[in-house]
């Protein structure tokens, strides 16, 4: 992934969410819908979110130091891992007490078609940023399903934005049908469930979310498809087999790729400084993202 495509998306879903996150709560001081102020607060999150994204993105790109030798990459897992957390906290857990809240005591809707106006405005902004998101998703992710995508995506933005825009979309569905539900039927405990509801469906996404990005956190491999394209590369020239490998991506843009090699016999020092630059040249032609290899020759104890 481009880190540009990645910053257009978080940018245009930062714009937004601060658009809507100012109508939803001007909606809800009018109203006093439940689902408005849920609504309000998780677009709110969401533009903190946002912030928190380009920060990851900006921290990232410091130089290696001696106490930090593979640099900062990571950091931009760990601030998506903090969004992931913010969702649940700010956004889920929130929206279930207010709705829980007024399931139990209903409170009548003023100005309802206030609320109802604010919603389709923000679910125009909100769909502005998800199909920024999506065009830009749809650069990298080739021919793989979405949810592969999300699965095995090892750039963190743009998953969290799509997660992030989809959930509010939904969302934004869900205050919608409350409200007209409360509307229609003259009875306001439907803009509770519709509070409920968000608050299932943040409570959700945020725990793809936690898994998600933990998983990166920790420290993921190459895919099978990258690892067999890095192996036949190093399986070649004057390498006879590749004997043990081990990938780490240390970053989005940096995948670590260390292993034992043994070469073609009778090789002088010379020849073999040269097998493993010739692998190494290899590996990094086909994939870039392997910019830190290292190589080492050993004997095929296997065949001994």
């Amino acid at each position: 992934m481009s880190a540009g495509g990645g910053t257009k998306a978080i940018v245009a879903a930062l714009a937004a969410n601060a658009g809507i996150a100012v109508a939803k709560f001007a909606g809800f001081l009018v109203t006093g819908s439940s689902s408005m102020l849920a609504e309000s607060v998780h677009s709110l999150a969401d533009t903190s979110n946002q912030g928190l994204l380009l920060l990851g993105q900006k921290t990232s790109q410091r130089r290696a130091t001696r106490e930090h030798p593979f640099g900062f990459g990571r950091e931009r897992y760990f601030y998506s891992f903090i969004v992931a957390l913010m969702l649940f906290t700010l956004g889920s857990a929130f929206a279930l007490y207010e709705g829980i809240h007024k399931v139990i005591e209903p409170e009548p809707l003023d100005a309802p078609i206030v609320a109802v106006l604010i919603l389709v405005v923000a679910i125009a902004l909100e769909g502005y940023s998800f199909l920024t998101a999506v065009g830009e998703s749809r650069k990298i992710k080739g021919g793989a399903s979405w949810w592969r995508f999300i699965r095995q995506a090892k750039e963190p933005e743009l998953p969290v934005v799509l997660l992030e825009d989809s959930g509010a979309l939904i969302g934004l569905v869900f205050a919608l049908l409350g409200v007209g539900l409360s509307v229609l039927t003259g009875d306001p405990v439907w803009d509770g469930i519709g509070t409920v509801l968000i608050g299932v469906l943040l409570g959700i996404i945020a725990v793809i979310l936690i898994v998600e990005m933990k998983s990166l956190l920790i420290g993921e491999g190459a895919t099978d498809t990258d690892l067999a394209t890095i192996v036949d590369e190093l399986s070649a020239g004057k390498v006879e087999r590749v004997i043990h490998i081990r990938t780490q991506y240390l970053g989005p843009d940096e995948l670590l790729v260390a292993a034992k090699l043994a070469l073609v016999p009778g090789l002088d020092t010379a020849q073999v400084a040269e097998a493993i630059d010739d692998a190494e040249a290899r590996v990094r032609a086909k994939l870039p993202v392997a910019s830190l290899i290292y190589l080492e020759p050993d004997l095929d104890r296997a065949l001994a």
